[in-house]
């Protein structure tokens, strides 16, 4: 069985739309994908209703991406199985949304500052009603010509210290696990290497994760290693927590894809192990591969 517990549609900055994912994931011969939006669930009725209407043989499971802050740092919670419908989570939801528009409205203003206009009409223009990210702000940026790259984006202007840098104003992770547990859900710890820090700072995000009620870690992407897969195990082992998978896709390119690469070793304890919703109940004939 082919799982992926990390997407992003255009509900928030995932380039593709709801049926475009779905029918990717099909023609990747998915049977189990969780759409994760930035802060928002917008996309999963959608979702559920193209599954049914078109008798795809996908699962779809509910999910969500809370940006949060730890330590000086943003940090990522995935919420897997959510009540999509929980009004709380949907207010609570609606208030991370409104920090969105904040964070975006200084963005723009710094932007125009240095004599680059226009940046908020433009992304508000591409957004819509979804989560505005500052991936919104790069392809901005591309698009006018101030840089090649995304990459290229984020470094002149985006990062730590440049001119469109806002810090982040997001809830507190402790507090994003508690939203996604009060919606029924599970609580993982996104593409933890992606924060990029040394093994010490690594190692207490964990923990605090751990003692703050997290359930699971993501510790297979496409681009990781094998020793980095072992390693990131060999942590939810010491805080009790059990492995997640994810492409974190957004957008077909040439190095990431729905569901490449995202099988668990035979030891390993995945997240959904006792989940109901599974395609079959026996989750041990669910595909994996020795590390």
């Amino acid at each position: 069985m082919k799982i992926d517990l990390h997407s992003h549609t255009n509900h928030s900055d995932g380039l593709l739309s709801v049926p475009e994912l779905l029918g990717r994931a099909l023609e990747f011969k998915l049977d189990v994908l969780a759409i994760t939006d930035h802060d928002t669930v917008s996309a999963l009725g959608e979702a559920q209703q193209w599954i049914d209407t078109e008798k795809a043989p996908l699962t779809l499971i509910s999910g969500v991406e809370i940006s949060t802050a730890w330590s000086d740092f943003e940090i990522h919670i995935v919420g897997l199985n959510i009540n999509a419908q929980c009004p709380t989570l949907l207010n609570r939801l609606a208030s991370q949304q409104q920090r969105r528009l904040v964070r975006a409205e200084e963005i723009a203003r710094r932007l125009a500052k240095a004599n680059i206009p226009g940046a908020l009409e433009a992304v508000l223009a591409e957004t819509g009603e979804g989560a505005i990210t500052r991936t919104h702000f790069a392809r901005f940026l591309v698009k006018t010509g101030r840089a090649a790259t995304m990459n290229t984006v984020f470094k002149k202007y985006l990062a730590r210290g440049k001119t469109g840098y806002v810090p982040n104003n997001w809830v507190a992770m402790a507090e994003a696990i508690q939203w996604i547990h009060d919606a029924g859900g599970q609580a993982v710890l996104a593409h933890p290497l992606k924060y990029k820090l040394n093994g010490k700072y690594l190692k207490r995000l964990v923990q605090d994760f751990a003692l703050a009620g997290g359930d699971a870690m993501e510790i297979i992407s496409p681009q990781q290693t094998l020793v980095q897969r072992r390693e990131l195990w060999a942590l939810c082992q010491a805080h009790q927590l059990t492995a997640s998978v994810g492409s974190d896709f957004h957008q077909p390119t040439t190095w990431n894809e729905l569901g490449k690469h995202l099988y668990l070793p035979a030891d390993v304890t995945p997240i959904w192990a006792n989940w109901a919703n599974l395609p079959t109940p026996d989750v041990s004939t669910l595909a994996r591969q020795d590390l």
